[in-house]
């Protein structure tokens, strides 16, 4: 009869072979992303949205479904397509700052992006960060983020065309034609 040492040790062996598989498999197909969208129902008129992705086609869903189960925390949706291929896709997402904070940063923290992507996940990093103190909530706070995602998923950094926009309230159109 096997030791509970040695069956604690497998299990180690075999969670840190899922935990590498998981680094190469987000290095290759995954996204760490902060959009900032229009949002009339927040007291600027817009959202910081941080959310890890990872998006494949029917045929790895086992993949996406093993992702969920490791991190505990994010869901799967379909995108049924409308194009010239044959399958849907589907999507890993984590957008919880809860859950960004304190399962998916943890993890790549603890095993490291190979790829350029290391640079974007440590931006994405830095601004759930910001985001779990509640300084997206004041402006200087708001702006340093503007900032520092417009720097993320680039070779060059991005330009707001118009950044003053980030700043007027949504008009309302509720009812006009």
């Amino acid at each position: 009869m096997p030791s509970k040492k040695s069956s604690s040790a497998d299990n180690q062996q075999e969670r840190q072979k899922v935990a590498d598989w998981i680094v190469g498999f987000t290095d290759g197909e995954g996204c760490f992303t902060v959009s900032i969208l229009r949002n009339p129902t927040t007291r600027r008129g817009w959202q910081i949205f941080p959310e890890f992705v990872i998006t494949q086609g029917k045929k790895s869903l086992p993949a996406l479904k093993l992702l969920k189960r490791f991190f505990k925390c994010g869901v799967i949706t379909i995108n049924r397509r409308r194009d010239n291929h044959n399958e849907n896709l589907y999507r890993y997402c984590v957008r919880s700052v809860k859950e960004l904070s304190e399962k998916i940063i943890p993890f790549f923290m603890s095993n490291r992006l190979r790829t350029a992507k290391k640079r974007d996940f440590l931006i994405f990093s830095k601004v759930v960060a910001l985001m779990k103190q509640g300084k997206h909530l004041e402006r200087t706070g708001f702006d340093a983020i503007v900032k520092i995602v417009s720097t993320m998923n680039r070779k060059k950094v991005r330009q707001l065309l118009y950044p003053q926009r980030l700043y007027a309230r949504p008009r309302n159109t509720a009812g006009k034609i």
